[in-house]
């Protein structure tokens, strides 16, 4: 019987992923009145047997084109933060992409880069790197493998970060607080802090509906980032109050 209620669940899943595009791992315990953990298990699962593609938090659907990253899972505004970030790459910068579905929609903006050096704790942007005709030189941290952020973690990441030095590095975030800076979930906020240490300058790529998430875990003080940039939902207030912290704010606005 347990396993046949499994299955009806993981069934259940896909069809909710289907309708919505993607699925968060509380709300899916809330609506099969199971535990977080047994839904981490089905994500896992599921994305195993080649259903769909875990990310922090939950789930989307599997890109079309494994080798590529589909735009349509990426909002307009995602899309808009990534252009202008990408502006503030120059050829030949030695930069770190973290993982994230943000900080990954840089890449196919990265194809016109010239000479890049670019460290990332995902595999997933590796992989797409490694293809681009541009040739991008791609460094791994390596380290453990965090399934909850999907992305290399602990101390061997970091001991391999901090033997570079690195012109700008590109940080996602869950959570904005006004007065802390850039918020998560995952206990494990060490790499993101060495990244920030090891980089000339931080750039933080997150849409302004982060500033509403109220997250326990300070990842990043404004003291840290250099750049936030995000969308132009972003209050006038908001704007204000970050950039007094010393951050330059850039509000990009989808086309």
């Amino acid at each position: 019987m347990q396993k046949r209620n499994t299955q009806q669940r993981r069934r259940a899943i896909i069809e909710c992923l289907n309708t919505n595009g993607e699925v968060v791992v509380d709300e899916l315990a809330r609506q099969f009145s199971t535990s977080e953990v047994t839904i981490r298990k089905d994500l896992t699962e599921l994305e195993n047997n080649g259903l769909l593609l875990r990310k922090f938090g939950g789930a989307v659907l599997l890109p079309k084109d494994a080798s590529e990253l589909s735009n349509e899972l990426l909002s307009s505004r995602k899309m808009a933060i990534a252009k202008a970030a990408a502006e503030l790459i120059k050829d030949h910068n030695r930069i770190i992409i973290d993982s994230g579905s943000t900080t990954s929609a840089l890449l196919p903006l990265l194809k016109s880069k010239i000479g890049l050096v670019v460290m990332t704790n995902s595999l997933q942007v590796s992989n797409y790197l490694l293809e681009q005709e541009n040739e991008p030189k791609v460094l791994m941290t390596g380290g453990s493998w965090d399934t909850q952020s999907h992305s290399f973690q602990g101390k061997m990441a970091e001991l391999v970060l901090r033997s570079y030095n690195f012109d700008q590095a590109f940080l996602g975030a869950a959570g904005l607080d006004l007065a802390q800076g850039t918020t998560t979930f995952n206990e494990l906020t060490q790499l993101s802090k060495v990244m920030a240490e090891v980089s000339n300058q931080v750039i933080v790529m997150a849409e302004s509906e982060k500033l509403q998430r109220k997250i326990p875990n300070v990842e990043l003080p404004w003291q840290s980032i250099s750049i936030l940039v995000t969308d132009d939902l972003i209050s006038i207030e908001a704007k204000q109050s970050i950039e007094k912290h010393g951050v330059a704010v850039i509000c990009a606005k989808p086309l």
